[in-house]
Parts: structure tokens; C-alpha cells; sequence
């Protein structure tokens, strides 16, 4: 009897495990593909920018990462399992090839990531070039130094200085690219950020409090720009897509996806923090300074 009772309660957890489990996550963007001339899925385009020590952002990031080998296969694996990249164009674009970059894991996180920019709370790093040049992997729309080694890659709160001044860090997102009233201010968890919508703008900047966060000047050419990669975007016949029918996605056996979402933000000129817990703060105090070890030209 009590046999007979152990199992039936076994039974009745199994079936309770089984259907709470979590949906698949619908939400977009969805994974993007074309299937008999039919596109499925979300192809989004974003512009951003990097603010170095300036009054506006000048810095892009290089290559598209659809380098290939001799058997044509894409040679990055980040490209190869996100789809997530760039045109030298100061855009994102966003065709999910996997789980790893749809729904709940749509975060600039990845963008970042596939670049190898280094991006923390309180620190903004570059990808260093290959051969001679350093800044081989950045493209400047202005402002471009003539001596490489006078463009630090590396941008520490309280260690960094802009002409003098102490900086922060923040990255300010935009919901619309023709609406400037429409940003949101991070002041961390800045991978956490949603890519969320279609013709956002974000900047990421290094600057003194008392200078204005902008729009990059071409987030008003995005719809061109976007438009330039319309028909693109297929997923790769050697690419892998996930589905979202777990809370947890592989790819390659490289292991889990992190689903965290961050925090909704706070409009206009508020800040936040990209986090799940933070309360929205009016103004952000920068972190504590002390004496800089290396000073950047604006």
C-alpha cells in the first residue's frame, strides 16, 4: 500500500514538473529566416555610437564578421550563433539565428560580445587591431588621431581622465530614432539592456556629467542603412537554430543562455539601472575619482 502511494505521488510530480514548465518565449525579436521566399521572424536595425571625450559619438565599430573559411563556413563562432552584427555603418543589425539572441536574450550584450568590446560597470575597453595599428578595429567618423598611440582602448571611471575633467561611464538608448525625448540613461548591467524594438539608438559614452549624451548623426540615415541589408540576414546553412521551447538554450554543446531580462527603464532624463531589483534614480552620481593615470584628447 504505501508502495502504491510513493508511486502514484511520484506520477502526480512528474505530471505537475511537465506542465509548469515554462512557454517558449514568443516574445520579439524572433528568430529570422526565409522559407520559400517568405520571411519569418524579426530583422531589426539600430544605430549606435560611441562618446569618447567628445561632444558627440564618433566611433564605429569595423567588419561585419562574414569572414569565411575555404569550405565557406562562417569563422565566427559568435556570428555563426547569434547573427547578431554590423556593416561599418554604425548599425546593428539584429537577424536572430538562434535563441541565444531572440525573446528575453535580445541583449546589447551580445552585439558587444561578438565585437569583443569590453564593457562593464565602470569600464569601457576596445578590441586592439591587428598588425601595426591598434585602432584597426575602429572606424572614426570625425576626429580620427593621427598617432594611434594617442587613442587610449581602455576608459576607467576614476583612473580615465577627458581633457582634464573625471568622466563617467552611462549608455543612453533611444525608443525612436526621430524622437530625442524618447531616451532612457543606464548607469550599469549595461550587456542586460533589451534590444527590443526595431529603430532604436543607442550611445554608449565615456564623457564629464556636464556633457550632453547625443544621438550618433547618422541614426537619422537608419531606415537607409537598414534597408541597405533587407534581403540578407538568412541563416547560414551551418548554423544551428535553437528553439525557444526551454528556459535554457545550448548551442554546440557550449552550454546554457543566460534568459535574464533587465529592468524596464525610466523615460526621458531619468536613470537606471539595467537590473531586475534597481530603482530608477533621478540623477546619477559619478563613482568616486581619484588621481588619473592617463589623459584623452577630445
Amino acid at each position: 500500500m504505501v508502495v502504491a502511494i510513493v508511486l502514484v505521488l511520484g506520477l502526480a510530480l512528474i505530471v505537475y514538473a511537465r506542465t509548469s514548465r515554462p512557454a517558449a518565449d514568443a516574445s520579439p525579436p524572433q528568430v529570422y529566416d526565409v522559407v520559400n521566399g517568405q520571411q519569418i521572424g524579426d530583422h531589426w536595425h539600430g544605430a549606435y555610437g560611441f562618446q569618447v571625450c567628445s561632444d558627440t559619438p564618433t566611433i564605429k565599430l569595423a567588419g561585419d564578421l562574414e569572414e569565411r573559411d575555404t569550405a565557406g563556413r562562417l569563422i565566427s563562432q559568435a556570428m555563426q550563433t547569434t547573427g547578431i552584427h554590423s556593416h561599418d555603418d554604425g548599425v546593428i543589425h539584429w537577424h536572430a539565428w538562434s535563441s541565444r539572441a531572440s525573446g528575453r536574450n535580445a541583449q546589447i550584450g551580445i552585439f558587444f560580445d561578438n565585437y569583443e568590446v569590453d564593457l562593464s560597470d565602470d569600464t569601457l575597453e576596445f578590441p586592439e587591431g591587428d598588425g601595426d595599428n591598434p585602432l584597426s578595429r575602429l572606424i572614426f567618423e570625425t576626429g580620427a588621431p593621427d598617432d594611434p598611440e594617442d587613442f587610449p582602448l581602455t576608459y576607467e571611471e576614476g583612473e580615465t581622465e577627458c581633457n582634464g575633467e573625471d568622466a563617467a561611464l552611462k549608455v543612453v538608448v533611444w525608443d525612436d530614432y526621430n524622437d530625442p525625448d524618447s531616451s532612457q540613461t543606464y548607469t550599469s548591467n549595461f550587456d542586460e539592456i533589451r534590444f527590443d524594438q526595431d529603430g532604436l539608438v543607442i550611445t554608449i559614452a565615456f564623457v564629464p556629467d556636464d556633457v550632453e549624451v547625443v544621438m550618433p548623426t547618422w541614426a537619422a540615415d537608419l531606415p537607409t542603412l537598414g534597408a541597405a541589408d533587407a534581403d540578407s540576414g538568412v541563416v547560414p546553412e551551418d548554423t544551428v537554430v535553437l528553439s525557444t521551447d526551454e528556459s535554457e538554450t545550448t548551442t554546440d554543446g557550449t552550454g546554457a543562455a543566460e534568459t535574464t531580462e533587465a529592468a524596464e527603464s525610466t523615460e526621458g532624463s531619468e536613470t537606471t539601472e539595467a537590473s531586475d531589483t534597481t530603482e530608477a534614480a533621478d540623477t546619477t552620481e559619478p563613482a568616486d575619482t581619484t588621481e588619473a593615470s592617463d589623459t584623452t584628447e577630445g
